[in-house]
């Protein structure tokens, strides 16, 4: 009998490539989603296959059928929990806040009030966000204090302080990962990434927020798939793990790596635009904890990381066109 786990937020970008690493690894895998399953552009569990083996899929909104959600994780007697669902968004957040507080917190609160009474969870991975840290100076490990700067940084805080309670008074076995910036095909075409991209492939400018000048890590999913499969399995309730690159680009050097790459010249691309309220200027992720610990390192190079994206594009060029280029909120 295969071992069996939950994907909550399985058709996000790095949910949907984790139940492919689930897959690959044998496991059975129930996915989860408020959405129905997007076009299989942004499903690399079906990019091999019309029906992947092992897979099943459950369309519930973690916000108003949370108690189907759970009857669905007994149902699937699931040994592992890793939780991909969340709004998102930094800017955003300040427009209606209370959608993220509702989603990232509350909705999240009855889900782990729920699966704390399960006897067969082995282990829940929470996946968070180097957001919580807001602001840093050098490197941040994972012992660094909370500052969050934005409504979507605050709501991601508070669910962390939440499981680290249940952790504490239930012994419920929770885990974390914080990633950097996470990029690769099958991402939303509204991410720096893919909608630098796109923009040259369709031949409109790219307005770039304060004139990229936030340094950022980036690293590649299938980099994050592999460190998150590792703490899914050998991490005790409550570590926290960092899943980064050691190499720091500003987003101003990452278009010109993308430019340089697709032929183009930078000053034909994009536009400076203002910076957006909260954005954080750099985070520097130490991860040299799941290095050692987890014995991961991260094998995917930026530049190799950014032709696949490109091929991934090019592959799909007719799809993603017809995608917005920015973020849409859904309550």
């Amino acid at each position: 009998m295969n071992d069996s786990a939950v994907v909550i937020g399985s058709n996000s970008f790095s949910g949907s490539h984790f139940a492919m690493g689930l897959l690959d690894e044998g496991f059975d895998v129930l996915g989860i989603s408020r959405s129905a399953e997007p076009n299989r552009a942004f499903l690399p569990y079906r990019w091999n296959a019309d029906d992947a083996d092992g897979f099943r899929f459950s369309q519930l909104d973690l916000n108003d059928r949370t108690a189907e959600i759970l009857d669905a994780i007994a149902e699937f007697r699931a040994e592992y929990v890793v939780n991909f669902a969340a709004q998102s968004m930094v800017a955003q957040s300040w427009d209606q806040p209370e959608d993220w507080y509702r989603t990232n917190v509350l909705a999240n609160v009855r889900l782990h009030e729920g699966l704390r009474r399960f006897d067969f969870l082995k282990q829940y991975v929470h996946v968070s966000t180097p957001e919580v840290y807001g602001n840093c100076a050098g490197k941040v490990t994972e012992s660094a204090p909370f500052n969050p700067s934005s409504p979507y940084a605050t709501s991601r805080a508070a669910c962390d302080m939440h499981l680290m309670n249940y952790h504490a008074n239930y012994d419920f076995p929770v885990v974390f990962t914080r990633s950097a910036n996470v990029y690769g095909p099958g991402q939303q075409v509204y991410r720096i990434i893919p909608k630098t991209i796109l923009s040259i492939r369709k031949g409109i400018k790219l307005p770039l927020h304060g004139g990229g000048t936030s340094m950022r890590s980036f690293i590649h999913i299938r980099d994050v798939v592999s460190a998150t499969l590792a703490v899914m399995r050998e991490a005790s309730p409550p570590e926290v793990f960092h899943i980064a690159t050691e190499r720091y680009v500003s987003i101003r050097e990452l278009v010109e790596i993308i430019c340089t790459t697709m032929g183009v010249a930078f000053e034909d691309v994009v536009d400076l635009a203002d910076e957006r309220p909260g954005k954080d200027a750099a985070y520097y992720l130490d991860s040299s904890k799941a290095r050692q610990e987890l014995e991961w390192s991260d094998r995917v190079s930026l530049e190799e990381g950014i032709l696949e994206t490109i091929e991934w594009v090019n592959s799909h060029i007719a799809e993603l066109s017809r995608q917005p280029t920015e973020y849409i909120h859904k309550q």
